[in-house]
């Protein structure tokens, strides 16, 4: 019994992934994935490359793809950072970051320290544009990841605009790092490092993303349609999505990491998958 031709025969959780570009453009993505627990696969429903048009706002369709589907949503995962900066959270009177005794600044401010004392030259800290999530990211996994600062000049607006579109849904919201994600789930399937690490030139990252959903499907992982491959082959925000939908269904699975100990209990957490993710790649 084919599962891409039969799937309505058998129970599935969707999650959708959005890939956020800006409010005035047309190259937001969104994606949802069915997962079928008792097969231990996933299947891409719903590929769209540009969700807006002339009559539907990408905000509003988003909205509307997420609330009025007949079945439920489990997570709805975005590329982008979904809480601010502490100190623009912070009701209390302010003494100055320098001095500052609210967990996320003392979190920032001592592990800036710590890191100023083996590098240089000396980096300071602006709790009113980064969060725990961005230094933690970047400076304490496997890999050196370069991470923006949530209000930094390249997500500001992209923050402020998944910050509105999450006020309005009443499904689980969850943030995905697609460089990360890409990583983990590409070395659990086996890919080279030195492969992956020229993801980002345009040449490259049509040929990784390729070998990426050949692996998936290589491993009967996921089922994919033909056209919504070759979308994603050409067009890094569909396949973005893509990820943040299949982040979605690892976390999930419970195969993404936990917030590292010490780790402020308030501060937003990024969904990233586990250095090792078992959900049936070893088949």
């Amino acid at each position: 019994m084919s599962l891409r031709n039969d799937r309505k025969k058998f129970k599935s959780i969707r999650f959708v992934g959005v890939s956020l570009c800006g409010g005035k453009t047309n190259k937001s993505a969104l994606a949802c994935i069915e997962y079928f627990p008792d097969q231990k696969k996933i299947f891409l429903s719903h590929l769209e490359s540009q969700i807006s048009n002339s009559s539907l706002s990408g905000d509003e369709k988003i909205h509307k793809f997420v609330s009025e589907k007949p079945y439920p949503i489990e997570s709805v995962a975005f590329d982008v950072p979904l809480n601010l900066p502490k100190c623009l959270r912070c009701k209390l009177k302010c003494p100055g970051y320098e001095t500052c005794e609210v967990d996320e600044v003392k979190w920032l401010r001592k592990h800036y320290s710590e890191w100023n004392k083996k590098k240089r030259p000396r980096r300071s800290f602006t709790p009113y544009t980064e969060r725990c999530a961005e230094f933690f990211l970047a400076h304490y996994l496997e890999e050196k990841f370069l991470t923006s600062h949530a209000l930094g000049a390249n997500l500001a607006p992209l923050t402020a605009r998944a910050l509105f579109i999450k006020r309005r849904l009443k499904t689980q919201t969850i943030e995905v790092n697609t460089s990360i994600s890409l990583w983990r789930l590409g070395r659990s399937l086996g890919i080279q490092k030195s492969y992956l690490r020229q993801y980002k030139h345009s040449v490259e990252g049509v040929s990784i993303r390729k070998t990426l959903l050949d692996k998936l499907q290589d491993k009967n992982v996921a089922f994919l349609y033909a056209q919504d491959i070759k979308i994603m082959i050409n067009n890094s925000q569909a396949f973005d999505a893509f990820l943040c939908a299949l982040t979605g269904v690892l976390n999930f699975l419970g195969e993404c990491e936990k917030r590292p100990k010490g780790y402020p209990k308030n501060e937003g957490w990024v969904s990233i998958p586990i250095q090792e993710v078992k959900a049936n790649f070893n088949s």
